[in-house]
């Protein structure tokens, strides 16, 4: 009997076809997630030749090292036989490939993430892919992050790193494996250790949600395979100056790093273009082996001096203006040993950048106070989480940062899990600002965290970090959307780790300002973050958002919310069980597993007792679903109304808010303004409406009613109507304010204040707002559902996650409003400017012959099953109609996604009888 051993080492070519066997997909999730379950990959990756060419290695095998008996130098060498192995995609954790081939169910439905069982991802993992080469005259190398946590890496049989040296998530190796690498067939493998977030330099979920089993342990950003010549060129990046206020030029400078790697003295010759109309050359002479920075400056190219440069603007303020680098290193004299000829190519790069300035200055209440290209923002932001899996998705990453700027947000946080290249350059694109920095509560704080659990930092962490920064530093610097890099985020680093940051930073010529925590710290060189986060991060009343204390609209608050945020009844459906779904409405005090491991925020009690408080106790689970969209939009609503409003405050204004958060990583039913489907609930149309362009608002604190204008420009000959009803319609109170004037970019106007009593005022009223503009258009419509009760909270005692509520509100009102009859009629047509695109067309009226208004008509497209068509961008939803009132509104979608359906438009509300018009 021949040994497994050698039988190892004799396979013949037919081995590579069981490789192509194990073609799979970009590890995806179940057939209820974004994602794809299975779309195949080439198992065997062939790899281009030029000098300066990178590809990816597109997919692995994948097995436990528990399962393979095998020696690493047989395990990674060419043809070994991998049948019984585990298809993944080229981004993948170990989980991810196992759900995605069907090993494991899907982990985002119900408490099946408990069925997976932990123990199988406490050893290592191997990830094997093979290559192939035709040309061996280039220099080879494998170029890679994102390592989940540490791994031993081998190359045709021979180890070339160990676990000690590929560590961390973030950190960047470049290998050489020139000498290994030979024309065909060839293996790499990576032995990969579990990963810890608690001990290790990688990144973790925290309270979020409820952690995958493998700890997302595997290989989450692209292996690149990159060829070369004598010369590499490394390193290339672009530092932009622009003439502020005036905007009118900008100096460039062009800046890398050419390094010989031959054993003999070269020229190089260093050739760069910036979009079409800049050139530039310079020769750089090398000895062997040497490296040498490479900088072009206006002094020296004085086409580097820009006139009326095209500059890049958040969205809203202007135009996503991006320009291309294209610098290239060709060798110039004898052929070298690496086998480049004269003149040729040695090595390339290519990438975007955008020229914009970006200040963080303090201000005088000690506030970060952003501004980009010389013009102040308030920061209106939300908490940016990937996939639970660290699955990526380009068009879901695209989907949801569509969503984001569709909602007027204007800046994304990234607390740890810093997201792919491609997701920053939707970001530059999208004109969508980001935050990105590490993640509390894990090991990126354990050397900081004062009381809190955590592992201090060995001598090796502490390399770990600084090239951890380095790394993002040197991959984040040149996108126009990145504006800051937070270097903590509950703490501050102390003075070593900061130290280490900061020189990181400086080298890699970090172009924007460097925060030292999300929260109140300082740190010795980086000084006051002038950032806070004094929460809430559970439920507490529309109201707490006005006060300028707490979590209220005072400075820069980087994570804030009233926690929970449940989704429509069609995401519930598709997450929880049919017992779950009762014990949401029912039971309160009973745990959720889809809300978060914390024992904190384990159940929704805070919640659901102010929702049957204020709003009367839930009779079903439709019922309970309707007040959670009620409560949602009102309170979402009021904290960007509120942080809005005191903005251009004299005394304490605020100058940022980030949502915590954005979206979730998985089906949850707290922290999200968008769901794990993309479907709109209460929060995101709450989201939007506050944070729309020119904008009615009232305030709940002094029940002042102001417009709020984020457009550039001053307008002028508006005119305000304020009534207010009982919840039957009946009109107690009306009045209109013309000839209102208010500034630009964030300025407010005070149109009047209500008075604090009404005659005949029932207990639970409504206020209507409308914004018409000097030539009568409607530009803006906002309902509130009040009482004259008003919620009491009790400051004194506050703690980090919340304020108690002491009396409620009393919006019980709201369950006596007679039905209102709506009707619809809708139509759909082929995007005009992008055909695979339909628009659909709804005009929604109140048709009832009384008074009653419909409260928070909702419009879901939907197919010929009645499932949600997502993602959808609406122009407006959730609109509240008096009698004989109509709206007219827009749906955008991809018409592929209606699956060869014919759309439907379903109406429901508050008050309103769900019914479903056709829409072709």
């Amino acid at each position: 009997m021949i040994p497994s051993s050698v039988r190892a080492v004799r396979w013949e070519a037919s081995v590579l076809a069981v490789l192509g066997l194990l073609g799979t997909l970009l590890a995806g999730a179940p057939a209820a997630a974004p994602y794809p379950r299975a779309a195949p990959v080439r198992a065997v990756t062939a790899v281009a030749s030029a000098p300066g060419s990178t590809t990816p290695l597109s997919g692995y095998a994948i097995r436990s090292t528990a399962e393979v008996v095998d020696a690493a130098a047989l395990v990674s060498a060419p043809g070994y036989p991998t049948t019984g192995w585990h298809p993944a995609g080229p981004r993948s954790t170990v989980l991810a490939a196992l759900v995605a081939d069907g090993t494991h169910p899907d982990p985002f439905y119900s408490t099946d993430q408990q069925r997976i069982p932990a123990a199988d991802f406490t050893v290592p993992w191997w990830f094997r892919a093979e290559f192939t080469v035709a040309d061996t005259s280039s220099r080879t190398y494998l170029d890679f992050s994102g390592v989940v946590s540490a791994a031993d890496v081998f190359v045709n049989g021979k180890q070339v790193a160990t676990a000690s040296a590929v560590a961390g998530a973030y950190t960047h190796h470049e290998l050489d494996v020139t000498g290994l690498v030979r024309a065909g067939a060839n293996a790499v493998a990576f032995r990969i250790k579990p990963n810890n977030p608690r001990k290790d330099l990688t990144m973790g979920w925290l309270d979020w949600l409820q952690p995958p089993p493998d700890e997302n342990m595997g290989i989450v950003r692209d292996v690149l395979v990159r060829r070369g010549g004598p010369v590499a060129l490394r390193d290339a990046h672009v530092l932009t100056s622009l003439a502020l206020p005036s905007l009118a030029s900008a100096d460039l400078t062009v800046k890398a790093k050419v390094r010989n790697e031959s054993a003999e003295a070269v020229t190089a010759a260093v050739s760069g273009t910036i979009g079409t109309g800049i050139a530039f050359r310079r020769d750089v002479p090398l000895l062997a082996h040497e490296t040498k920075t490479v900088a072009f400056t206006p002094a020296d190219t004085p086409q580097l001096r820009l006139d009326r440069p095209r500059v890049w603007w958040p969205a809203g303020l202007g135009a996503q203006e991006l320009y291309e680098l294209d610098l290239a290193v060709t060798v110039s004299g004898a052929e070298t040993g690496a086998g480049a000829a004269s003149g040729t190519v040695s090595d390339r790069t290519r990438h975007g950048f955008g020229i914009r300035s970006v200040q963080a200055p303090l201000n005088k209440d000690g506030a970060r106070q952003y501004s980009v290209n010389g013009r102040p923002l308030l920061i209106r932001g939300a908490g940016w989480s990937p996939d639970e899996l660290l699955r990526w998705d380009p068009a879901y990453a695209e989907d949801r940062l569509a969503y984001a700027r569709d909602l007027g947000l204007n800046t994304l946080r990234l607390e740890g899990h810093l997201e792919q290249d491609e997701f920053f350059d939707l970001a530059d694109r999208y004109g969508i600002l980001t935050l990105p920095g590490w993640q509390c509560c894990t090991k990126w704080e354990g050397e900081v965290n004062g009381t809190e659990a955590g592992e201090s930092w060995t001598s090796a962490d502490h390399l770990v970090a600084k090239a951890s920064m380095a790394a993002e530093a040197a991959r984040l610097r040149d996108h126009p959307s990145v504006i800051s890099f937070l270097v903590g985020s509950d703490f501050a680093p102390n003075a070593e780790i900061e130290r280490a940051y900061v020189e990181a930073l400086k080298a890699a010529d970090w172009p924007t300002p460097v925060i030292p925590a999300a929260a109140a710290k300082s740190a010795p060189l980086t000084g006051a973050s002038g950032m806070r986060m004094p929460g809430p991060y559970d439920w507490v009343p529309p109201g707490y958002w006005y006060d300028k204390r707490e979590g209220g609209a005072t400075g820069f608050n980087s994570e804030t919310s009233a926690g929970p945020d449940i989704p429509t009844l069609d995401t519930l459906r598709r997450m929880m069980s049919p017992a779950e779904l009762t014990s949401l409405w029912k039971d309160p005090a009973a745990p959720q597993y889809h809300r978060s491991p914390s024992r904190t925020y384990s159940t929704l009690k805070l919640y659901d007792d102010a929702l049957s408080a204020r709003y009367g106790a839930p009779r079903s689970l439709e019922d309970y679903v309707a007040k959670a969209q009620l409560a949602q939009y009102e309170n979402v609503r009021a904290q960007y109304e509120a942080y809005a409003r005191n903005a251009t405050d004299a005394s304490k204004p605020s100058t940022g808010l980030i949502y915590w958060m954005f979206n979730s990583g998985w089906t949850s039913l707290h922290w999200q303004l968008v769901d794990r489907y993309l479907d709109q609930n209460g929060a995101y149309f709450g989201a939007k409406k506050a944070n729309e362009p020119l904008h009615i608002q009232y305030s709940y604190d002094d029940r002042t009613v102001a417009v709020v204008n984020r457009r550039t420009a001053p307008v002028s000959g508006l005119t305000a109507r304020v009534s207010l009803f009982n919840t039957d319609g009946t009109r107690k109170y009306d009045r209109t304010v013309t000839g209102l004037a208010v500034g630009g970019d964030g300025a407010k106007a005070v149109a009047l204040t209500l008075p604090a009593s009404v005659d005949g005022l029932s207990t639970t009223h409504l206020a209507r707002l409308v914004l018409t503009d000097a030539a009568g258009r409607e530009v803006s419509r906002n309902v509130y559902w009040l009482s004259t009760r008003r919620d009491v909270l009790d400051y004194d005692e506050s703690d980090w996650w919340h304020t108690p509520t002491t009396a409620y509100a009393d919006l019980t009102g709201l369950r006596s409003m007679a039905q209102a009859a709506v009707s619809a009629t809708a139509t759909t047509s082929a995007g005009a400017d992008a055909p695979s695109t339909s628009t659909t067309v709804v005009t929604v009226r109140n048709t009832g012959t009384g008074n009653t208004p419909a409260l928070l008509t909702d419009l879901h497209l939907v197919d010929d099953k009645d499932a949600p068509v997502l993602p959808v961008r609406w122009s407006d939803n959730q609109i509240s109609l008096w009698p004989g009132e109509s709206a007219t509104v827009t749906a955008t979608y991809r018409t592929a996604d209606l699956h060869g359906s014919t759309p439907r438009i379903r109406i429901s509300g508050w008050n309103t009888p769900t019914a479903t018009v056709p829409a072709a």
